[in-house]
Formats: structure tokens, C-alpha cells, sequence
């Protein structure tokens, strides 16, 4: 196996993906240790990841249409790596790619590739189905002579942000975050459930926090979600950046949501995840280091949206339809939650 002595990785978003390239960096970082890496990032993802130690990034503003393909190119103009790790299909990134150099440019096998993305790399990942997005992308370094057998995170949390943290959430409170809402509408869970959910927590003696982004669907949610509950949880939608959100993950014993960024943030740091899915596979894309405590409903919904059981439909479709996380009841959650508590010897 000889060291590569410069890669460039590209995974610009989401928030939860560029969690999942975190190990993928440690792997490389670990087996080559003066390795030149590059990786060009979304502008929102920068502000998680861009201070990943021995990391050059390259934001990429996916808003700027080709002026933002264009300064990613300025910037990488007279480089030439020895491997460009292709990690995301999309025809934007595909585009994209077109002006990174490279020897050996390695994207995925012909099942997960779409949009071209075959016509940009000249090698490929190994075809494997039923694999977490996670050890998907941790499998780049396969043709690399590599392989990741262990995960780890390590982001770095600046201590104004633990700061900031320990303000909001003092003491040894047991802690209940809900993040309530998704990037994808459809993976939406009703306003008045999460609020019954969190009634029952806060009963349980438990400190329950509604957190969410800046945007007006999450404060509408959030807004909502507040309306219909009878117990008032401390309200920091919009309050955070994404780093003061890690720090929260870190003070927090478990966190409600649905298939999202933040289920991703919280599993890097340990923080149990209530997960709750109908609409995607939490075998694909669920916490990775732990699904004891979501719900799954993806089986269900297949058979109800799509006629036939999740075993038999392509492996990480998702079930996008109006009233899919329905499927989801009350109960359910609670007793996941109460089984969580139980476990970590909280009630």
C-alpha cells in the first residue's frame, strides 16, 4: 500500500453528511499522518466542520450558481491531487468535480450513482447494499488500500460555546432536547404530539428544551409546538450556532427528533437519540452509534404507501407522502422514552 500524499474530498452538504465524513477523515489522518487533505464543504457545513485540524477547506456556495463553481476552482487552480474522493451524486457536485484535478478520481458503484456521476470518476467504491450511509462514504478509502474499522468524531467545540451551554442548561438537570423539525417537510411529526411527548417528560421531572435553526418554518413549528402543550420548555429556536448547539448535545441526556442534521450532531457526541422515522430507513440513515431508542415505522409505511414491505424496495428509498409520519403514535414515543430513561437510570 503506498501513502497518497494529498486527497481532496467533496461532500458539500448536509449537515448530517458532512458528520459522516468526519471518521472518513480520521481514518486517512491516521494511517497517513503528513497526508495534504482538501475538502470542499458547503458554506453552511464550513461552520461545523472548518476547524477539523489538518484540514485545508474550500467552501463551496451552492447559492452563487457557477460563480461559485468558479471560486472553488480559482481556488484549487494549479493543484493536482493524487485522489479525489467524489462523495456526493448530485449533478451540481458532479459539475463540480470537473475542475478538481486528479489521478484517480473515485465516486460510487454504478447502484448509488446517478446524474453522470459515472462520467467523472474512473474508479469506484465497492457495491454493498443495506450499508448506513456512514460506512458508505467511509468506504472511499477502500480503493485507497484502506480500510475504516473504527469511527470517530472528535469536532472540535469551542469553549465559548460550552460556556454558553452551561448557561442555558445549568446544573445536572436531566435534559430533554426536541429539535421538531426536518429539512424535509414530510418527515414532520405533528406540532400537538411533540407537545403531548413533551408534557409527559417534563411530568417525569425531567428539563425539556425546544431548539431549532433561524428560519421561519422552524419558528413556526416551534411556535406551534409551544401553543399546544400545557408545560412551557425552555425556548432556544434560533438562539444557537451550530457549535453552541454541539455544546447543548453535550450537556443533554437525549434528544427527540426526526430524520434531521441535529440527529447526526447529537450521535457525535454520545447523546442518546430519540429518532423518529416512517418516512426513511433508520437502518440508512438513523443514529449510527445507537437506534435502541427511535421509532421505526419504515416497514409499515412501505406496506401502506408503496405496497410492499421495506425488504422488498431499493435500499434507501424514501416514503415522502403527505401523513406518512402519522404512522407514528404518541405512546410510542413515550415509551421509548421512558425505556431510554430507564437505561441510563434517570427515572
Amino acid at each position: 500500500m503506498t501513502a497518497a500524499t494529498s486527497i481532496c474530498l467533496l461532500r458539500t452538504s448536509a449537515i448530517g453528511d458532512v458528520t459522516h465524513v468526519v471518521p472518513l477523515v480520521r481514518t486517512l489522518q491516521q494511517a497517513w499522518p503528513h497526508v495534504a487533505l482538501t475538502w470542499i464543504v458547503g458554506k453552511l457545513e464550513r461552520k461545523l466542520v472548518g476547524d477539523l485540524p489538518g484540514v485545508e477547506f474550500v467552501t463551496f456556495d451552492k447559492t452563487a450558481g457557477w460563480a461559485g463553481m468558479r471560486a472553488v476552482h480559482a481556488a484549487l487552480r494549479g493543484q493536482r491531487f493524487d485522489a479525489l474522493l467524489q462523495m456526493q451524486v448530485a449533478m451540481r457536485s458532479n459539475l463540480l468535480s470537473l475542475g478538481i484535478k486528479a489521478d484517480r478520481r473515485i465516486g460510487y458503484d454504478r447502484a448509488r450513482a446517478k446524474d453522470l456521476h459515472g462520467l467523472v470518476i474512473n474508479e469506484r467504491i465497492p457495491a454493498r447494499s443495506g450499508e448506513h450511509v456512514l460506512d458508505a462514504i467511509g468506504s472511499f478509502c477502500e480503493p485507497l488500500g484502506l480500510k475504516q474499522t473504527q469511527v470517530h468524531w472528535n469536532i472540535p467545540i469551542p469553549e465559548e460555546a460550552r460556556i454558553w451551554a452551561t448557561q442555558q442548561l445549568p446544573g445536572d438537570v436531566p435534559t430533554l432536547l426536541v429539535s421538531p423539525t426536518s429539512s424535509h417537510a414530510l418527515r414532520n411529526w405533528r406540532p400537538e404530539r411533540y407537545a403531548a411527548v413533551m408534557d409527559h417528560v417534563a411530568a417525569r421531572g425531567w428539563r425539556v428544551v425546544l431548539i431549532g435553526g433561524p428560519s421561519a418554518g422552524e419558528r413556526t413549528m416551534a411556535d406551534a409546538v409551544l401553543a399546544a402543550g400545557r408545560h412551557k420548555p425552555l425556548d432556544l429556536t434560533g438562539k444557537d450556532t451550530l457549535k453552541k448547539l454541539m455544546a447543548l448535545f453535550g450537556r443533554a441526556q437525549l434528544l427527540l427528533t426526526p430524520d434531521s442534521g441535529p440527529m447526526h450532531m447529537a450521535n457525535t457526541v454520545g447523546t442518546k437519540v430519540l429518532g423518529l422515522h416512517a418516512a426513511s430507513n433508520p437502518d440508512r440513515s438513523g443514529p449510527y452509534s445507537d437506534r435502541r431508542w427511535c421509532v421505526n415505522k419504515y416497514d409499515e409505511a412501505a406496506r401502506k404507501y408503496l405496497g410492499k414491505p421495506a425488504s422488498e424496495i431499493p435500499w434507501g428509498s424514501k416514503i415522502e407522502k403527505p401523513g406518512v409520519m402519522d404512522l407514528i403514535d404518541v405512546n410510542e414515543v413515550i415509551e421509548r422514552y421512558e425505556a431510554a430513561a430507564r437505561d441510563m437510570k434517570l427515572l
